[in-house]
């Protein structure tokens, strides 16, 4: 059963060898796993394997893909109920409203909305379904998930609007994929107008037209010219959306990032969900465990780096003005705040955006972060990154 197991690793582009595969298969005959039941899950199956397998956390997401295609199914021979701490949540309904009743739902502001969740838990002691006014499933309820309503916390489940303002649950996010091989070269092609290159340090290249002109000019006598190396002197801080609603954007956004990796020699990156705050990260397994304080990065880097940030800016109004306002944690300053910070130490800097730029206008967050950029909003399309470039090296 493994070997078709392992070819399907091979297949993924994991660099997994005989020598892991059999460190597996010895430690399975060891029973490392099992315990005393002798009968190992699924999970345990899958930590000893991505364990014995896996050499490089960057390969562990190839690796989760991987093991879910070969396992498909299994899953559900396994009840997983118990692990579920919101088990009411799970939707049962799908509730379907017309624009009328949609346009009827009202708004609460933010104080109102905290205050009211508050009152909610305290009150609430068992599962909810539709209704309007319980945290539950389907219904127009601001609190819970797999209904509709403008403004809400959402509470488990999946987002379908895009408008709630908190989400509660923990959520575990993926790096991107710096190693894709690209369809096509342009991507990198137009990352190269932002490349600048100096001449310094010893002179080590054979400056071939000079000397063809200086050796003329001497009657034909050999005079050999030299000139400096070529450096690439550029220097990128990227900061990238994660999770969430750039979900939907992965495979370009790792197109963009394999093609910034191999142009930039001199490239720093971090990860943000939806706004910048307080802290970014670089591993998103680790990012609660090792954060980087944004005010670090601001000292960190020289005014010279060109800052890059890669995000849809899709999220609630809330994220960018209000202190609190983060989907995740309370933060103490508004999101609008770090980026006027970033901005001011970085003065050449632009957003990449793949969000499809027929539908900025519908969505309030573009707005206020272009706002915030000063319109230096581009689409990761090659003419928007054609622009940028040009933006940034000027």
């Amino acid at each position: 059963m493994l070997i078709p197991f392992f070819f399907t690793l091979r297949a993924a582009k994991l660099p997994v060898s005989v020598k892991e595969y059999l460190t597996l298969i010895e430690a399975l005959k060891k029973g490392v796993i099992g315990g005393d039941e002798g009968t190992p899950s699924v999970d345990d199956f899958y930590f000893l394997a991505r364990t014995c397998l896996v050499k490089d956390e960057a390969h562990f997401d190839r690796f989760d893909r991987a093991f879910s295609a070969y396992f498909k199914g299994v899953e559900l021979l396994t009840d997983f109920s118990k692990e579920v701490p919101a088990e009411w949540l799970k939707q049962h309904l799908e509730l379907n409203l017309t624009p009328e009743q949609k346009a009827a739902l009202e708004k609460m502001g933010w104080d109102e909305l905290m205050e009211t969740l508050k009152k909610r838990l305290e009150e609430q002691k068992e599962r909810h379904e539709g209704g309007n006014r319980w945290i539950g499933t389907g219904g127009t309820s601001p609190f819970g998930n797999s209904g509709y309503n403008p403004q809400g916390v959402r509470i488990g489940g999946k987002g379908g609007n895009k408008s709630a303002v908190k989400v509660w649950e923990q959520r575990s996010y993926r790096d991107y994929d710096d190693q894709l091989e690209l369809g096509t070269r342009n991507i990198k092609v137009a990352l190269r107008r932002l490349r600048r290159f100096a001449r310094e340090g010893s002179d080590l290249e054979l400056d071939l037209d000079d000397t063809i002109h200086k050796t003329a000019a001497n009657a034909g006598f050999l005079d050999i010219r030299m000139i400096p190396e070529r450096h690439n002197k550029v220097k990128v801080l990227l900061l990238m959306d994660v999770g969430g609603t750039m979900d939907e954007h992965i495979h370009r956004v790792e197109e963009l990032f394999s093609a910034t990796k191999s142009e930039f020699k001199h490239l720093e990156f971090y990860y943000f969900h939806n706004c910048v705050y307080d802290f970014v990260w670089k591993n998103n397994r680790r990012r609660f465990a090792e954060k980087f304080p944004t005010w670090d990065i601001i000292r960190k880097y020289n005014r010279d780096y060109k800052l890059i940030f890669v995000g849809d800016a899709t999220m609630s109004p809330y994220e960018i003005l209000q202190p609190g306002g983060s989907v995740e944690y309370n933060n103490e300053e508004a999101g609008a705040e770090w980026l006027q910070r970033l901005t001011h130490a970085f003065p050449k800097y632009a957003w990449i955006n793949p969000e499809p730029q027929g539908v900025w206008q519908y969505r309030q967050s573009i707005a206020l972060i272009q706002q915030l950029m000063h319109q230096r909003m581009f689409p990761l399309t090659l003419t928007g990154l054609e622009g940028a470039m040009r933006l940034l090296s000027k």
